[in-house]
C-alpha cells in the first residue's frame, strides 16, 4: 500500500486518526535539518512585513520554500516540541506544559530521531530539548546520537547550570557538562555544522534538530545587535503603537536576538553550499509558538501572543525546502496544518522504513502539490497551563487540562474555550463572537471537541516518573521544575526563595540504599542553605542578589520513609539515607524555620544509589 494511502488508516479509539507510516528508503536518503526558534512569532520576520527586524537570510529561505501559511503549533514550548518529535497530540504524549512535572515525553511514543536512527540516519540535537531533563527522558535517551543541549525552558532555568547567561555557557553534552566559548546561537549553529560535516565525511545521512535558545528571554544579546534595531525603532516609532520604555528595551533585545539567528542562517546556507549538501537536504524552519513581543508592535494582522488561544498564540511560519526533492516551485500552501504533522512528514520524506502511529498526517502530498483527496480536517489545540498562582498542587491547579481549554480549528472557523466562535474570513482580529449566528458550525465543532476529549482525557493527569538508581544516570539531579503541578522554573525564583513545594514522581530502578542530598542552591553555587547570594555581574548585566532564608530544619518523605534533621549553621546540604524497594514512588522535601513553619521545598535534590 502506498504511504499516502496508509495515512487514512484509522484507529477506533481516538478522533485524531493515529496513522501508520512506512516507506522504502530511496537510493540516496536526504539529509534533514529542522530549525526551530523559540518565542519568535509569525510576524517577527521582515519577509512577513515586520517594520523593524531585518531577516534577509530567512527571507531568502522563505522565497525558496514551500510555505504553509495556516500552520499551527501549540501556544507554548513543550507541547509544540513533543508533538513535533512524536506526531502525537500533547495531551496524549504527556509533554503538555513547560514545567510542573508535565514536560516528560511518554516513552511509548517513538521520536523522529528514534525512527530515523533505525533507518541508518545519524541523529543530532543542538540547543533546546524541553521534553525531560533526567533519564529516561533526555535526548540521548530518545534517539539522539549527539546531544548538545540545555535543560528545561530557557538558559537560566532552575536545572540549568547556575548563572549561565547566553555567553560562554556550560551545556550538557551526551551526559556530561561542558563549557563552550561564544554566544549561545553561534555555539549551537557552529557545533551543528561541525557535526554535519563529520557525518557527510562518513557517508551517512543525518537528521539535525537545531533548536535555538533565542529569542526566548532573558533577552541577552550583544550591543551591536541592539543598537542596529534601536536606530530603526527610533526612525519609525511614530508609526507604531506606543511602547513603554522598559518594554521598548526588551523589544530591541528580542529583535537583536532574531537578527543574530538570521546571521547564523546565512552561515548555515554557506556551509550547505560549500559542502555540497544543499541540493539533497530537507531544510525546515518553524517557530515553537506565537511571539512574546509581536502584539506590542506588529503581529501580522493577528490577535494574541504566546500562551493564548487567539490566532497570534499558535499560528507560526513553516518553510520547507528540498531542491532535489521535486517539490515544485516555491509557493504558499493555504491548507490548514499542525505541528504534529511534521513527524510523519519527515519519516516519509526521509524514506525511512519505519512504522509508527501518529495523530498527525504527512504533508508530503501538499508539498508535492497533490491536493486531490486531502481531507477537510478539524484540528484541536490544548495544553496544560502554567500554575503560577498556586504554591501547591491540587485539583484546581491551572495545570490540570480541561476540555474547555481548547481551540478547534476548521477552515476559517475558530471555536475557542467551547463557547466562542470566530470567523477569520471576515474578522481576522477575532473581535466578534458569532456563535449565535452559526449554530450548525458550533454544533459540529463542539461534537468534534467532545470526541477528541474522549480520546485523551483518561491519561491527562497521569504523572510520568523520572528514574533514579539507573546506571544510565547516577547520581540524578532533581529540581523543582518537576514538582507535580507546581511552577518553579526560573533561577530568579530560586534567588527570591519562592515559598512553594511539590512532589516528585519517581521510579526506583533497583532496590537498595539511596542518598538524598537536599539543597536550596545547586552544588555549583556553593552557598549555605540558610545563606543568601550576592548580586553577580554577567556579560549582559547583573544577576540579582539571592535572598537568605531562615532554614533551621530539613525533612524528607521518600515512599514510606520519613525523616527530619536540624540544619547546622553554615551547612550547604542535608543528606538522608533511605532504603527503597524497586518500583514507583514519590518524594517530597521541606525546609522549615526554627518555629517549624514551612519555608519551601528543597529546590535541588541529588539522589545517588549507593
Amino acid at each position: 500500500m502506498p504511504l499516502h494511502a496508509r495515512n487514512f488508516l484509522l484507529l477506533a479509539s481516538v478522533l485524531f486518526p493515529a496513522v501508520e507510516v512506512a516507506a522504502a528508503p530511496p537510493r540516496e536518503a536526504p539529509n534533514v535539518i529542522v530549525l526551530i526558534t523559540d518565542d519568535q512569532g509569525y510576524g517577527d520576520l521582515s519577509g512577513h512585513g515586520n517594520p523593524l527586524v531585518r531577516t534577509p537570510h530567512l527571507d531568502r529561505l522563505h522565497a525558496e520554500s514551500v510555505r504553509f501559511t495556516d500552520f499551527h503549533a501549540a501556544p507554548m514550548c513543550t507541547p509544540t516540541r513533543g508533538q513535533l518529535m512524536t506526531g502525537v497530540d500533547a495531551l496524549r504524549n504527556g509533554a503538555m506544559n513547560v514545567s510542573s512535572g508535565r514536560t516528560l515525553l511518554r516513552r511509548e511514543f517513538p521520536t523522529v530521531a528514534e525512527l530515523l536512527r533505525t533507518a541508518g540516519y545519524a541523529t543530532g540535537l543542538f540547543g533546546k530539548w524541553h521534553l525531560g531533563d533526567n533519564h529516561p527522558f533526555r535526548p540521548e535517551d530518545r534517539g539522539f546520537d549527539q546531544a548538545l543541549w540545555f535543560p528545561s525552558s530557557h538558559i537560566g532555568s532552575v536545572p540549568d547550570h547556575w548563572n549561565n547567561d547566553y555567553q560562554d555557557d556550560m551545556y550538557r553534552e551526551n551526559g556530561s557538562r561542558k563549557r563552550f566559548q561564544g554566544y549561545t546561537t553561534d555555539v549551537f549553529f557552529g557545533e551543528a555544522m561541525r557535526w554535519m560535516q563529520a557525518r557527510k565525511n562518513a557517508g551517512r545521512p543525518f537528521f539535525c534538530y537545531l533548536a535555538t535558545a533565542a529569542p526566548h528571554g532573558p533577552h541577552h544579546v550583544a550591543p551591536s545587535y541592539r543598537e542596529a534595531v534601536r536606530s530603526r525603532l527610533e526612525a519609525v516609532a511614530g508609526k507604531l503603537p506606543r511602547i513603554e520604555p522598559g518594554v521598548r528595551e526588551n523589544l530591541v533585545r528580542f529583535l537583536g536576538m532574531i537578527e543574530q539567528i538570521d546571521e547564523n542562517v546565512g552561515r548555515l546556507e554557506d556551509f550547505l553550499r560549500r559542502e555540497g549538501l544543499r541540493e539533497n537536504t530537507v531544510l525546515i524552519y518553524l517557530t515553537d509558538n506565537g511571539s512574546t513581543m509581536g502584539f506590542r508592535y506588529f503581529n501580522a494582522g493577528m490577535k494574541g501572543a504566546k500562551v493564548s488561544l487567539w490566532e497570534g498564540g499558535h499560528r507560526v511560519p513553516l518553510f520547507v525546502r528540498w531542491p532535489a526533492g521535486k517539490l515544485g516551485e516555491p509557493r504558499d500552501v493555504t491548507t490548514l496544518a499542525q505541528v504534529q504533522d511534521l513527524a510523519p512528514t519527515l519519516v516519509e520524506l526521509s524514506g525511512a522504513d519505519a512504522v509508527a502511529r501518529f495523530d498527525g498526517r504527512s504533508l508530503v502530498p501538499l508539498l508535492r502539490g497533490e491536493t486531490v483527496g486531502w481531507p477537510d480536517r478539524k484540528l484541536v489545540i490544548n495544553y496544560s497551563r502554567m500554575p503560577q498562582s498556586t504554591n501547591a498542587a491540587g485539583p484546581d491547579s491551572q495545570s490540570v487540562p480541561r476540555k474547555d481549554g481548547a481551540a478547534v480549528l476548521w477552515r476559517h472557523w475558530r471555536w475557542l474555550e467551547n463557547r466562542s466562535l470566530y470567523d477569520l474570513a471576515t474578522d481576522p482580529l477575532q473581535e466578534r463572537d458569532v456563535a449565535t449566528e452559526h449554530p450548525a458550525v458550533v454544533a459540529e465543532l463542539r461534537a468534534h471537541l467532545d470526541r477528541w476529549w474522549d480520546g485523551v482525557q483518561a491519561r491527562v493527569n497521569e504523572p510520568q516518573a523520572v528514574i533514579i538508581g539507573s546506571d544510565a544516570e547516577n547520581p540524578v539531579q532533581l529540581t523543582a521544575c518537576e514538582w507535580w503541578d507546581v511552577f518553579v522554573d526560573q533561577q530568579a525564583q530560586i534567588r527570591r526563595g519562592v515559598p512553594r513545594n511539590g512532589v516528585w514522581h519517581l521510579e526506583v530502578a533497583r532496590a537498595g540504599r539511596y542518598a538524598f542530598e537536599l539543597r536550596r542552591w545547586p552544588r555549583e553555587a556553593d552557598a549555605p542553605l540558610a545563606g543568601g547570594l550576592a548580586a553577580a555581574k554577567h556579560d549582559f548585566g547583573e544577576f540579582p542578589a539571592g535572598t537568605a532564608l531562615p532554614i533551621a530544619a530539613a525533612e524528607i518523605r521518600a515512599g514510606a520513609h520519613s525523616d527530619r534533621r536540624k540544619v547546622e549553621v553554615g551547612e550547604h546540604e542535608v543528606t538522608f539515607a533511605v532504603q527503597l524497594p524497586a518500583g514507583r514512588t514519590t518524594l517530597q522535601t521541606w525546609f522549615r524555620d526554627a518555629a517549624g513553619r514551612d519555608l519551601c521545598g528543597a529546590y535541588y535534590v541529588y539522589v545517588t544509589r549507593q
